[in-house]
């Protein structure tokens, strides 16, 4: 019987998170381990800022403990947008338009933990394992969109509530 160190549990607590997460739905257990090569852990305080405003991405942020708000400063009034939750992906608006940030992302729990995965990180994956790399972009698309609906929603709602169903 092997004896694992603390550093092959957490990959091995990791490995077996993400391979039950959408984004390595269609991965092999071998290729979920080879884009923890490609990542890493960090760890968030609650409210530690994770990304600023006005910064270009230069990683993605996958959520696997805890969760951060994507935050709009409104004349020095923070708005909260949005929520990201386990298993979710952010920060790659940024990424890959390489646009300053228009938002703020910050951690809202104690000991939010994320595998963050740098630009040079994943053009090495694009290269090596393009597979692992589509999936994750087709990832970044389905999170777009999912966080476009949602504000959508709110806009809407928050419209209807203004107008009063009348433009």
């Amino acid at each position: 019987m092997a004896i694992l160190t603390d550093d092959a549990k957490k990959r091995a607590e990791l490995s077996e998170f993400l391979n039950q997460q959408n984004l390595c739905e269609s991965l092999t257990l071998r290729e979920v381990n080879l884009l923890l090569d490609f990542t890493e852990l960090v760890e968030f305080k609650k409210g530690q800022i994770i990304a600023d405003i006005g910064e270009v991405g230069e990683a993605l942020y996958f959520v696997v403990k805890g969760e951060a708000a994507l935050v709009y400063d409104n004349q020095g009034q923070a708005v909260e947008l949005a929520r990201v939750r386990e298993g979710e992906l952010m920060g790659e608006m940024s990424f890959f338009d390489r646009e300053p940030r228009s938002i703020r992302l910050v951690a809202m729990r104690p000991e939010t933990r994320m595998l963050r995965m740098s630009r040079i990180m994943y053009q090495r994956l694009r290269i090596e394992h393009p597979f692992i790399a589509v999936n994750i972009l087709e990832h970044a698309v389905v999170s777009l969109d999912r966080l476009f609906r949602r504000v959508s929603q709110d806009v809407a709602t928050y419209s209807h509530y203004v107008y009063g169903g009348k433009k």
